[in-house]
């Protein structure tokens, strides 16, 4: 039997990294496409609104040592957060730029993390706010805090209706100066407006209510992405962008506001190539049984790397610009797809799993719609054993 040499990956020239070519799967990030994101982003904001990041997750699963810095230079005024351990590794980069915790923070030693590294907490609750300013006591230096307002999420922050005698009471504790007061909405990417109309009313109440007593703050927010692609009254001081950094609309109705650009994909190598008989199972279960004669080709990528179980007979794939079926159970770091139809299919060649190849492309918002999930969970899933490979 002769052995031929596997074909050179047809991606590759897309690598700013060449050792990706000894990589069974990796992720590309276009750094270039972020910053496109983010200048349609600033175009559309209302005059004076600026643009916070949301950097959380390690930025969505896109790497958050590159992203941050890409997004600062692109134009974005400030980060967000999920805890104050991911605040502190963007400090331990380099980053300056103002950073808020949006996750709440409770513990005297997060506490003066918190003041060691300039980063802005969160505080949800007058307890909450007792607690820093005892914990700041012995300390000369004031702390920079953000107030989270209920106005209808029912997840972190005090009540609206209770939002004046909140704010006053923080702005009476010694060692706190209030940077912002946020609220974040629950259903803004819903085609129907309704409750978050009602939950805007209830932010203006607030506003109205702060600013009869001179307490306004100088930053307000509550428009996430979908909220900012919505309507540009909902802007205010800042935006807080998250998913359409990454160039995903939060929903459907949304993604014809701006021009944005997917800015990851998701791509992996071919390991081996069989053909198996009528009758033969694959994968675990044997939930997928040939009918016919088979051409399987095994995908070095699984769902330990990001790619959900969920998707199962319902994956594509792409190869040589054509979606291909996924077949069989899909396995901790394998996955199997037909590759019956295709000519000398060899180990080497590339498939893409999110991304585009040829005239096709295939999108986090496709594995989601076939799970039943949220493209925020698809980008937050890959795994760090995936290596990253900018491209600016």
């Amino acid at each position: 039997m002769v052995l031929s040499r596997p074909p050179r990956p047809r991606s590759a020239r897309q690598c700013a990294d060449p050792t990706v070519l000894e990589q069974r799967a990796w992720i590309e990030i276009d750094l270039a496409a972020l910053t496109h994101n983010i200048g349609q982003l600033k175009n559309w904001l209302a005059p004076g609104c600026k643009l916070m990041a949301v950097v959380k997750a390690d930025a969505y699963g896109h790497g958050v040592s590159a992203i941050a810095p890409t997004a600062l230079a692109a134009g974005a005024s400030s980060l967000a957060v999920a805890t104050s351990q991911e605040g502190i590794e963007l400090r331990q980069l380099g980053i300056t730029a103002p950073i808020l915790v949006l996750g709440a923070v409770n513990q005297a030693a997060e506490i003066e993390q918190l003041l060691t590294f300039d980063l802005q907490p969160t505080l949800c609750t007058p307890q909450q706010a007792l607690i820093f300013s005892e914990t700041l006591s012995c300390r000369s230096q004031t702390l920079g805090v953000q107030l989270n307002i209920d106005t209808g999420m029912s997840r972190l922050g005090t009540d609206w209706q209770s939002a004046l005698s909140f704010v006053q009471f923080v702005d009476q504790l010694p060692h706190l100066h209030i940077a912002g007061v946020y609220s974040h909405f629950a259903t803004a990417d819903e085609p129907d407006p309704h409750f978050m109309k009602v939950q805007h009313d209830r932010f203006k109440q607030m506003v109205t209510q702060l600013r009869a007593a001179n307490l306004c703050p100088p930053c307000l927010h509550i428009a996430n992405s979908a909220a900012t692609l919505s309507d540009r009254t909902l802007h205010y001081d800042q935006a807080r962008v998250g998913l359409a950094l990454y160039g995903l609309a939060p929903a459907p109705h949304l993604r014809d506001r701006l021009s944005l650009r997917p800015i990851l994909q998701v791509r992996a190598r071919i390991t081996q190539v069989k053909t198996i008989a009528p009758g033969t199972g694959v994968s675990y279960g044997h939930k997928f049984v040939s009918d016919r004669p088979v051409k399987v080709a095994v995908v070095g990528i699984g769902y330990a790397d990001g790619v959900p179980r969920l998707l199962t007979h319902k994956l594509k794939v792409l190869l040589r610009g054509q979606k291909i079926t996924q077949i069989g159970a899909i396995t901790m770091d394998q996955l199997m797809i037909d590759v019956s139809h295709l000519e000398n299919v060899q180990p080497g060649e590339v498939v893409t799993l999110l991304g585009q190849d040829g005239e096709q492309s295939i999108g986090a918002d496709d594995w989601a719609e076939a799970i039943g999930s949220i493209s925020w969970e698809i980008l937050c899933s890959f795994k760090q054993r995936l290596p990253r490979i900018y491209r600016s």
